[in-house]
């Protein structure tokens, strides 16, 4: 390897804390990643990485080297792409995260569409409702559902994500339909935990231009966007959940909307990813397919009827 591969390794194993996981996410044997560190120690007669059996992290001549070599491999990117053609077809490994539903719903039936533009590139689709770390798990870019809490990660605004408040027909012969939002005092809710802080979220709507929340009884609280629709449509209390997501469930009469002059708030969804000098064409281009795909499902940044603070990669009061 050269210097500047031998840089791009080294960073690798120190974002993601370890030879395995480092090895896993360039696509290369352990042994090589391993060696390739071995051979930048010695190129700088210095020792980069304290090495356990669980996790290695940096030396003080490698947190001096860390940001150096951050930089010196954007500008060899950067420089490999300016001489690059602007029609070149992409190529190459790219790994983006999706909340679950989003991926199942969306994305994944639209993706030969995108390969059909770009068919060298290698897709890795992570779904889940966790929030991820993007620097420590090498993802080159994630969609973002909410309010972004300060970070390093440069967001692109793409819209906002509609939702709206409904249950099941059987919930609602059981314990009868709310009207205003003083009548959830009477019933219960399928309730939503966080997957990444276990905080279950209140109910949410807009009244008078504020925004007001309720924490509402439950029999059962979920964690994940799949069970969380399966147990609204078993009877087991309302959701409030994006429009998109159980249109499908609305026009069977599976579902009912309710409360529909009191919905949460429109969520802010956004395609984020690690900050560089010179963003790769190949996560700009699925950005920019993500963001065309997503339209049709958004409403405008400028009108929004009120706000809700997160800081989870995926809402941590209703999934996506």
């Amino acid at each position: 390897m050269d210097l500047i591969d031998q840089l791009r390794v080294f960073l690798r194993v120190a974002d993601s804390g370890g030879f395995t996981s480092a090895a896993d996410q360039l696509d290369l044997p352990r042994p090589t990643v391993s060696l390739a560190v071995q051979q930048l120690e010695e190129r700088l007669g210095a020792r980069l990485l304290h090495r356990t059996t669980r996790r290695v992290s940096l030396t003080a001549d490698g947190q001096a080297l860390h940001e150096r070599a951050r930089v010196l491999v954007a500008d060899a990117e950067e420089l490999v792409q300016q001489f690059r053609p602007p029609g070149e077809a992409l190529s190459g490994r790219l790994r983006v995260d999706l909340p679950s539903r989003i991926a199942r719903r969306l994305v994944a039936p639209a993706l030969p569409g995108f390969f059909e533009r770009h068919p060298a590139v290698e897709l890795e689709l992570g779904s889940s409702d966790r929030a991820v770390d993007l620097v420590h798990e090498g993802i080159d870019g994630a969609l973002r559902v909410g309010e972004m809490p300060a970070s390093s990660l440069v967001a692109r605004p793409l819209g906002l994500l509609k939702l709206i408040n409904c249950a099941s027909p059987a919930y609602l012969a059981r314990h009868g339909t709310p009207a205003v939002p003083a009548d959830l005092a009477r019933h219960r809710a399928v309730n939503y935990a966080s997957p990444s802080s276990g905080h279950v979220a209140a109910w949410e709507w807009t009244e008078d231009g504020q925004l007001r929340a309720l924490p509402m009884p439950g029999a059962v609280t979920v964690n994940n966007a799949e069970a969380y629709v399966a147990c609204c449509l078993a009877g087991l209390g309302l959701i409030q959940i994006p429009a998109f997501d159980v249109r499908e469930h609305l026009a069977a009469g599976e579902l009912v909307v309710v409360l529909p002059a009191w919905p949460p708030p429109a969520m802010p969804v956004q395609w984020v990813y690690p900050h560089r000098r010179h963003l790769s064409r190949r996560v700009q281009a699925f950005g920019d397919w993500l963001a065309q795909l997503l339209a049709p499902h958004l409403g405008s940044l400028t009108h929004r009827p009120g706000t809700i603070k997160l800081t989870a990669a995926t809402p941590t009061g209703t999934p996506a």
